[in-house]
């Protein structure tokens, strides 16, 4: 599965991308070419290239992983009420069936 139930990247997946980005920027450092590097760390050119600039800039800790890339849009407490709405079903809110659809 390329995303946790949660969306995003897992923990394991974060950590194996992070170590391909530190990968990388030692081939920087040794002067090895994107296209190169892409090739031997099956990713594109232009992934590298976006390492490269950043490596450029800040060094490798440019490239560490900073986490989950967001937090959850709802609280705990807009979550529960969404629950609850969901809970009542498609007729409570103006469907004509109780069948639950995407574009419901």
């Amino acid at each position: 599965m390329r995303y946790a139930q949660g969306g995003g990247l897992t923990d394991e997946r974060r950590a194996l991308r992070e170590k391909l980005r530190m990968e990388a920027a030692a081939r920087f450092a040794l002067g090895d070419e994107s296209a190169v590097i892409a090739h031997d760390l099956r990713v594109s050119v232009r992934s590298v290239q976006r390492w490269r600039r950043a490596w450029s800039q800040n060094g490798p800790r440019a490239l560490a992983s900073k986490g989950p890339a967001s937090l959850p849009l709802l609280s705990d407490e807009l979550f529960a009420v969404l629950e609850r709405e969901l809970a009542k079903g498609p007729v409570a809110h103006g469907w004509p069936d109780q069948t639950w659809t995407l574009s419901r």
